[in-house]
């Protein structure tokens, strides 16, 4: 924790996702973004929250080894389609095939986040898990909106903050940024705990 009487620490946001900087964003924070360089391939038999886990807090750990003086933000999501995981389709043709598969089903979008500063050893990890509901999607339909959304880098294929929405019937969750890739309620609740004043 911070003395109040000290300046704030940097804060850096451990992604290049343009989703992400644009949530934190909401915080009226300055900060810095950088890449964190980590393999994002899932261990064997890793179960989708076990992999969301990892992966946010070996990014922040990672930009954190060179920010120790920050305070660093990780994130990952992982699309879980009963128990198998869902990631970033990249192509066109894998993005047809993910939401084919999750038409009419629930998906949980696991969303977790780390926050870590290596000067103070503050760090502290949480799941924000959200439950989706799509409809039952004709191919035609899944086809429409890929052509006019072209959502290729978000995990499960589907960016509810725009058309994506109208693929689903219902969202469930208590902390709703997290399907936009960035769990802000918890976000914000690690920040202070680690020393930074919000609002």
């Amino acid at each position: 924790m911070l003395d109040p009487a000290s300046p704030p620490r940097p804060l850096v946001l451990g992604s290049t996702s343009r989703y992400r900087r644009e949530l934190l964003d909401r915080l009226g924070l300055p900060f810095d973004v950088a890449a964190p360089d980590v393999d994002e391939t899932p261990h064997a038999g890793e179960a989708p929250r076990e992999l969301a886990l990892r992966l946010a807090r070996a990014k922040a750990l990672a930009v954190a080894r060179h920010h120790p003086g920050a305070i660093v933000i990780g994130s990952d999501q992982v699309a879980d389609l009963a128990g198998t995981p869902l990631g970033k389709p990249g192509t066109h043709g894998r993005a047809v095939e993910q939401l084919q598969r999750m038409r009419g089903q629930t998906v949980v979008f696991q969303t977790a986040v780390t926050v870590a500063c290596l000067e103070t050893g503050f760090e502290a990890t949480d799941l924000a898990p959200v439950e989706v509901r799509f409809r039952d999607l004709s191919d035609a339909e899944i086809e429409r909106y890929l052509r006019a959304e072209q959502p290729y880098d978000c995990a499960g294929s589907a960016k509810s903050e725009g058309l994506g929405i109208s693929l689903l019937d219902a969202i469930v969750s208590d902390d709703p940024t997290a399907l936009v890739g960035l769990p802000l309620i918890r976000t914000c609740r690690m920040l202070r705990a680690a020393g930074l004043v919000l609002p």
